[in-house]
């Protein structure tokens, strides 16, 4: 196994083990908002190679939104959250390509783009994910404002985990 595939299956591995042993244990009570909670998981999604094929993609990020359901018991919602934010991720890199284009072979890290491009990229990714995250969850859009609230306070809290992730980690 080549040193990049070694990488991707650790930080798998890893980010997997994160959310479902540490960040399942921590879930904020906002009084009428039961259970908002961090999802750092689709980091895995978004710092895959750029020039992965798409339906690898597709098949890599449901079987990590299944390895987490697993532990969270919920019936495939992580599942269909990852497979529409790896689906959505392509037209988001085309949407802010830097106007110098990407590298082929490098993932869209903080350390090959920038912090600034990072932090965009990865906001709206989460946001695409939290957001279908929630509306699955709540299988209605009666609780708009609750899929809205809820998608609001897991992504600044999960940016958090997610910027420090990348100012820690060089990821190339």
């Amino acid at each position: 196994m080549n040193t990049a595939v070694s990488q991707h299956v650790i930080r798998f591995a890893t980010l997997v083990i994160i959310q479902v042993l540490v960040l399942k244990g921590i879930s904020l009570n906002f009084g009428f908002l039961s259970k908002t909670s961090f999802l750092i998981y689709p980091l895995f999604i978004m710092l895959l190679p750029i020039n992965i094929q798409r339906s690898v993609l597709l098949v890599v990020a449901f079987f990590l939104g299944l390895s987490v359901d697993v532990f969270y018991d919920s019936l495939g919602v992580h599942a269909a959250a990852s497979v529409l934010t790896a689906y959505s991720r392509d037209i988001v890199l085309k949407l802010i390509e830097p106007v110098q284009g990407y590298k082929t072979a490098g993932s869209p890290s903080a350390h090959n783009f920038g912090l600034n491009w990072f932090l965009l990229y990865a906001s709206v990714m989460l946001l695409i994910h939290s957001f279908a995250y929630f509306s699955i969850d709540a299988f209605s859009f009666v609780y708009i404002g609750d899929i809205l609230l809820k998608t609001l306070l897991c992504f600044i809290f999960s940016m958090l985990f997610i910027m420090m992730h990348q100012i820690v980690f060089k990821v190339n």
